[in-house]
């Protein structure tokens, strides 16, 4: 399970870094190479997705590495061995 969630959060990493370099900045961006042949949706509803596409993606990655975070506190605390019962005598 933790394995799948490591997964999860590289791909989600990934797409994300794609999303921010397509996106249209103030110097004009990868998004501009794309805009002639965005006849469908249009250059301004392809921003807004893609600007709630990286908000999303960037709150998943947070919420995922949290859950991992607690799995993995949750495998220490149960692996981890039970302190031992010693016995302590006075010195005189």
């Amino acid at each position: 399970m933790f394995t799948l969630v490591v997964v999860i959060i590289i791909l989600a990493c990934f797409v994300l870094g794609f999303f921010v370099l397509i996106q249209n900045s103030k110097g004009g961006g990868l998004a501009s190479n794309f805009a002639g042949s965005n006849q469908i949706m249009g250059v301004r509803r392809t921003a807004d997705f893609l600007e709630k596409a990286t908000w999303g993606l960037a709150t998943g990655i947070m919420v995922l590495c949290l859950v991992c975070a607690f799995m993995t506190k949750s495998e220490f605390q149960k692996d981890r061995p039970a302190p031992a019962e010693t016995e302590q005598t006075a010195e005189e």
